[in-house]
């Protein structure tokens, strides 16, 4: 059976996204001008970045002012938000995902995938897929506080070999109700390294009766048409290959052929600098802009002193002077 085209609908819960490309809950950097960037670009549903459980549930300042948000723009285009929380006590859990739904998530997303450190040693992201019974009871809150369908991310296992998490993916199908399974066909142990085993995820495509949305491995336009080929997943998940590239969501929908020209790349940059100074206020989007810059920069063969000094400044009037002198020069007639 032949799957839907990527720019068909689908369904999470009864909840609609318009296209079947999702941004992927970048941690660190998912913030609402992220998602807002991505609807912008055709993203059918955005996920934001992973949000403490237990902030939320005791209101931690910086939490409530820069995560739980929505921007009044992200709804200026069609499509789903999710909050992803992760934690490791499902009363908590149960709170948080509360007061998400009244920050106006439209989806709760649950993060048993994350192979940092310091959140396993606390029993919470791919730890969890070593204690599925407890990854249950997490889900069923979630989805009791909120009211919301929920939705995991999850790896295929701990450690290289293992399948630990296709078996958790159906435990929290069958046992918590939820909606949908975003699969990572790579270990815990790897993160990002080596090739995602796709057949095991097309085996989870196949068993589940809920929608299966594959993450992991595409950077760009051919690796996310093949990965979705081979596996026959609802929908494709961009991570990692649309930091500086929104464009990649244009162009898996049909929508683009060419890479973006070298105006385009200083523009979209300019509008994250101004979304960053909405967001954060211009000292601290200086300071978090430098992560950014090389997303952006790096495709247009810059020399390192010039990559150097946007990414040691302290100034944002400094790099709108020094995007200026990078914009091309228009002869005279």
């Amino acid at each position: 059976m032949t799957a839907p085209a990527l720019t068909e609908p689908f369904s999470i819960g009864g909840v609609e996204a318009p296209n079947r490309v999702v941004l992927a809950p970048l941690a660190g950097i998912g913030n609402w001008f992220v998602r807002l960037q991505a609807k912008r670009f055709g993203a059918g549903l955005t996920v934001s970045e992973m949000i403490s459980s237990f902030a939320i549930h005791h209101r931690n300042e910086k939490t409530m002012r820069d995560l739980l948000v929505i921007h009044p723009g992200e709804r200026a285009y069609p499509g789903p938000i999710a909050f992803q929380l992760f934690g490791q006590d499902p009363d908590v859990m149960r709170s948080a995902a509360a007061t998400a739904a009244e920050h106006g998530a439209d989806i709760i997303d649950l993060n048993m995938g994350c192979p940092v450190p310091k959140v396993m040693k606390n029993g919470a992201g791919a730890a969890l897929i070593s204690d599925p019974a407890v990854a249950v009871e997490i889900a069923r809150a979630a989805g009791e506080g909120s009211g919301l369908p929920v939705t995991v991310k999850l790896r295929s296992g701990q450690k290289n070999g293992e399948a630990d998490g296709y078996q958790l993916a159906l435990r929290l199908v069958d046992e918590a109700g939820v909606a949908a399974i975003a699969f990572h066909p790579r270990s815990a142990q790897v993160k990002h390294k080596g090739s995602p085993d796709y057949e095991l995820a097309a085996k989870l495509v196949a068993e589940l009766p809920v929608p299966v949305i594959l993450s992991g491995g595409m950077s760009d336009t051919e690796a996310t048409l093949a990965a979705r080929e081979q596996t026959g997943a609802a929908a494709v998940m961009l991570a990692r290959g649309a930091l500086g590239n929104p464009w990649l969501f244009e162009r898996v929908l049909g929508l683009r052929a060419e890479p973006p020209a070298r105006e385009e790349i200083l523009g979209e940059l300019g509008w994250i600098i101004d979304r960053a100074i909405e967001h954060l206020g211009e000292e601290r989007a200086a300071r978090y802009l430098r992560t950014f810059y090389p997303w952006y920069l790096d495709q247009l063969e810059l020399d390192k002193a010039t990559l150097v000094a946007f990414q040691q400044s302290d100034s944002i009037d400094r790099v709108r002077v020094m995007l200026a002198e990078l914009e091309p020069q228009t002869s005279a007639a």
